[in-house]
């Protein structure tokens, strides 16, 4: 009610303020209306006459309508705004009309401005056709304004369609030309254009022509495109095809007559002609230059000699060219016919044929007239002319047809003639030859293979072919001599020739006179022996050869080196003092004075002349200088059957208990080296040969050197620190300066190690502590070891350990949210910095004792490290153990929470217990417990089971166990210095639900 009534009064007085307002602005008005008056009267001069009040004809402003947005001729989904501008408009309040008739707000697709200056069609239709105007009606007087200037809207209702074209229109363009493709709608403006390849928009202006100046083979493809205004698109044109080709133009070169060669004076057509679609323009080119006034499709060109050359073609159309087409022309003057016999002869014997030809110099077609001593040549029964008369038979030659004949030739189908060819003189003799055979040597009697060579001669006339004939029997021989190297007796018998000639028409002489001929049956073979007989003969040795024929008598003898005629004579041959330059095959021949008739050659001999070999002195164990009691082989190398000598600094070496060498001499074996065995070593070798005494020059000398005690080992340490830490690394290393091929050996405490190579390295642990040494050794048979290096003692110290305790105590639980860590080394006295480490990555901070862990620098709560650095040895200690942090915090404060619980609910029930004792009304003795049952002793409290304790409760509690595990894992102990865990806000909060404690049980005594 209280409330009512304040709200009543309040407006009460709201009203009387509002009634005193308009009363004050009613008196202020006529005040001002009195003051005006008066002051109208005063300022009026006294003489002057009153005018006469007039009356104002007010006009009414006439609305402008305007169009605010870019078309006045839309499409359907098009937006159209229209804007009604008034001056004063705040007094109007604007109507809006479409072919006379009110537009309503009741169309969803027509909103107004809220002055209604401004109408929007959203979404135009064709129902939004028209004329619109608008109109201003007054708010407070009964008047409105003319009607404003119309616009009229008009909504096309078919979708639009454009019209794709393409300049130029060719069915097959080429790279490099340019085309331009261009998408017209005929009905509006503003429209913009989307262009599209093989229905992929193609990234070009919005304009009504898209230009590709260079097309290549990827434009190849439909083409189509649409236009947009705003939110509204036509229909795609229908596509247009642009076809690229991969090969550029061909125009090709056709000539007419196709007559090839042409002669001066005869008329020729070119024609240029290309492949694809037209619009071609052609330039003509002669030997590449350009011909003049020549752009025609055709070249026409009466023919001088001039005229010859390559004749091509370039066909252009925009940026395209074809590749120049070419056409030889040969033009030629009018050849002079070329006479020639096609029988090899022109002086012919009666009845031979004769046949000659005529032909021109270059083409074909042409046919040919004859004449003989200027009289043209009639065919009869010996006479014949070939095709197109090209050649003149004689079938059978006699005196009527000897003269001089030409040819002139007549180009068929062409009217081209050419002037008489030389003339060509026959001539035909009065009878047939005679043929003469001759014989060289003219031995009747001759040796089996002896040669003996015939001869056939005629002494008139050329181009003769020859014909062998043995006891009246066709030979295969030809040529006018018959050379025969008789292989026996088959070859006695009569011999003759006869010559002939001619293909077609063969003329064949008389057979020449018969020439006898008898051949033996053997043929003679010489033997050729040497002495000494021996397969290999060394230089400055002694030899002779011997040749001798078995039968017949009165043989020159000739001697052979490797087919090489030697100027030696006789039937015996000496070589003295042999030399390499002997070295061949040897053979003999005898040959017979007159014919020049020889033998067979006797079998070869081959003479090979070495020179006494150079022992090869080596050494068979891998090394030349050598230690006391070492092994060393040599071995002295040369060919079979020979003995070898040693020499040690030149003088020859006995066998000894330590020298020795096999029954050749070929190795030398020294089984213990000793000082006495050093100097330079060689060998040489002896011919082992009864009859031949040969003995080789001495090997080049190898020096041995021996030394005089063992090789030194010396072992070096790096780092050479006395005492080392585990995580470190020593780099032992075992050197020799003496000698090569050695191995190593490496000890420890005098155990041999599996290591080899003349270093060692370690990475220490503690039980790398010892005593190292090294030995070299080599040698595989015989092993040679060097004396051990000396001890190199290494002290290897367990690296000290690092650990992390929390600095936040217990009693900072609830007033921090930071852990403080601090880093310590254990078990040493030295001076130390620390590093930290978060989750296994180093933390990017100066080196310090502690690090202090914020919800801001790890709200994740990670595992923590720290290592110590220092500058002296050991430089680092070991990582701590992980630190784990995670809800640290949060448990403690848990923790603390319960154990207040169970504090102060124990004081609680301690001091009720008390009350109740002193409080509470006495009962009858029947009534009272006994005092002594009231409280419960420890040991009955232990015998009760139904009576849970507290404490067990917490410490089996499955969240806490957590927490204890945790701590367990951070290997922390819970007192004021262990840490606690960084936590959210929401991990801070305590919760509220808390386990409630059973109160069925007794109440403990403490007696």
């Amino acid at each position: 009610m209280t409330q009512l009534g304040d709200t009543a009064s309040t407006c009460a007085t709201q009203w009387k303020m509002w009634l005193i307002k308009v009363l004050g602005v009613i008196y202020f008005t006529a005040v001002c209306a009195a003051e005006d008056v008066t002051d109208t009267y005063r300022n009026v001069p006294p003489t002057s006459p009153v005018p006469e009040p007039t009356t104002a004809v007010y006009e009414p402003p006439t609305p402008s309508l305007h169009l605010q947005s870019t078309w006045l001729e839309v499409f359907p989904s098009e937006k159209v705004e229209l804007y009604c501008n008034m001056t004063d408009s705040s007094d109007w309040t604007i109507n809006w009309h479409r072919n006379g008739v009110q537009v309503k707000n009741s169309d969803p697709n027509v909103t107004f401005s809220a002055e209604n200056s401004i109408l929007m069609i959203t979404e135009a239709s064709n129902t939004h056709s028209g004329n619109y105007s608008c109109k201003g009606q007054h708010k407070s007087k009964s008047f409105s304004t003319q009607d404003s200037n119309s616009l009229s809207i008009t909504v096309n209702e078919n979708k639009l369609k454009p019209t794709l074209s393409r300049q130029p229109n060719y069915n097959k363009m080429f790279p490099g030309e340019t085309v331009t493709f261009t998408c017209r709608v005929d009905i509006a403006s503003g429209w913009e254009f989307l262009w599209y390849h093989n229905e992929n928009e193609i990234a070009a202006s919005n304009t009504d022509t898209y230009m590709i100046k260079a097309i290549t083979l990827s434009n190849s493809g439909q083409y189509h495109c649409k236009a947009k205004r705003g939110p509204f698109y036509t229909e795609k044109s229908d596509p247009m095809s642009l076809q690229v080709s991969a090969n550029d133009p061909i125009s090709t070169i056709s000539k007419n007559p196709a007559f090839d060669p042409m002669y001066v004076g005869e008329k020729v057509t070119f024609t240029c002609s290309v492949d694809v679609d037209s619009d071609w323009k052609y330039q003509w080119y002669k030997d590449g230059e350009e011909l003049p006034s020549s752009t025609e499709k055709t070249l026409i060109k009466t023919l001088r000699l001039s005229d010859m050359g390559n004749y091509s073609c370039i066909a252009t159309r925009g940026a395209t060219s074809t590749a120049p087409s070419e056409e030889m022309l040969q033009v030629y003057a009018i050849p002079q016919p070329f006479l020639k016999p096609e029988t090899p002869w022109l002086d012919v014997f009666p009845t031979e044929g004769v046949k000659l030809s005529c032909e021109m110099d270059s083409s074909s077609g042409w046919k040919y007239i004859w004449s003989k001593d200027k009289q043209r040549v009639e065919a009869d029964d010996t006479v014949s002319f070939g095709q197109d008369g090209a050649t003149l038979s004689i079938l059978s030659a006699s005196a009527k047809h000897k003269g001089n004949y030409t040819c002139e030739g007549h180009l068929q189908d062409r009217s081209v003639s050419s002037s008489p060819s030389f003339e060509l003189s026959l001539t035909v003799y009065d009878e047939k030859p005679r043929v003469t055979l001759t014989q060289y040597p003219e031995y009747t009697v001759m040796f089996p293979e002896e040669s003996v060579f015939f001869s056939c001669h005629i002494i008139v006339s050329s181009g003769w072919e020859y014909q062998w004939y043995k006891d009246g029997a066709q030979l295969s021989q030809y040529g006018n001599s018959h050379n025969i190297s008789f292989v026996g007796t088959k070859d006695t018998g009569s011999y003759t020739c006869q010559v002939k000639r001619g293909r077609d028409m063969v003329f064949k002489s008389d057979h020449s006179q018969a020439v006898r001929l008898k051949v033996e049956e053997k043929r003679p073979k010489p033997v050729m022996t040497q002495d000494p007989n021996d397969k290999k003969v060394y230089a400055g040795e002694t030899l002779s050869f011997e040749c001798k024929v078995e039968i017949s008598s009165g043989w020159e003898y000739h001697w052979y080196k490797d087919n090489t005629t030697l100027q030696v004579s006789g039937s015996s041959f000496k070589i003295s003092s042999a030399s390499s330059s002997n070295n061949g095959n040897y053979m003999c021949m005898a040959k017979r004075d007159k014919s020049m008739y020889h033998t067979e050659h006797s079998d070869g001999q081959n003479l090979q002349i070495s020179e006494i070999p150079v022992p090869s002195l080596k050494l068979e164990t891998p090394w030349l200088d050598v230690f006391p009691t070492e092994r060393v082989n040599f071995s002295c190398g040369m060919e079979d059957n020979w003995i070898y000598t040693w020499y040690k600094d030149g003088k020859p070496i006995h066998a000894d208990g330590t020298v020795s060498t096999y029954s050749d001499g070929a190795t030398l074996n020294i089984t213990s080296a000793a000082i006495s065995h050093s100097g330079q070593y060689s060998c040489s070798g002896k011919l082992n040969s009864k009859t031949r005494s040969v003995t080789s020059h001495t090997s080049p000398g190898v020096t041995l050197s021996v030394y005089d005690t063992k090789p030194k080992l010396t072992l070096m340490q790096n780092p050479d620190y006395d005492v080392m830490y585990t995580e470190d690394s020593v780099f032992f290393s075992c050197h020799i300066n003496v000698s090569s091929g050695w191995e190593y050996l490496w000890y420890k405490n005098g155990a041999q190690l599996s290591q080899s190579g003349n270093s060692h390295n370690i990475s220490l642990q503690t039980k790398d502590t010892g005593s190292y040494t090294c030995q070299a050794r080599r040698g595989t048979d015989t092993v040679f070891l060097s004396d051990q290096s000396q001890q190199v003692v290494l002290d290897v110290k367990e690296r000290p350990q690092a650990k992390i305790i929390l600095l936040t105590g217990w009693s900072e639980v609830f007033s921090t949210d930071s852990l403080v860590l601090q880093c310590a080394v254990q078990d040493s006295q030295d001076t130390w910095n620390y590093t930290w480490s978060k989750e296994t990555e180093q933390i990017n901070q100066l080196p310090s004792e502690r690090h202090t862990v914020t919800p801001q620098n790890d709200p994740d709560q990670s595992l923590y490290t720290c290592q110590g650095i220092r500058a002296g040895r050991p430089s680092y200690s070991k990582h701590s153990d992980s630190f784990k942090t995670k809800n640290l915090l949060l448990k403690r404060r848990v923790l603390l929470s319960i154990s207040g619980c169970l504090f102060f609910g124990l004081i609680a029930v301690l001091l009720g217990c008390i009350a109740l004792r002193f409080f509470r009304k006495p009962a009858g003795d029947e009534d009272n417990p006994e005092e002594s049952n009231l409280f419960l002793t420890m040991a009955q409290l232990k015998n009760r089971s139904d009576a849970p304790c507290p404490l067990v409760q917490y410490i089996t509690d499955a969240s806490l166990n957590d927490a204890s595990k945790e701590g367990d894992e951070n290997g922390t102990v819970c007192n004021e210095t262990t840490p606690l865990p960084i936590t959210t806000e929401e991990d801070q909060a305590v919760t509220t639900d808390s386990h409630e404690t059973e109160e069925n049980g007794g109440l403990v005594s403490f007696k």
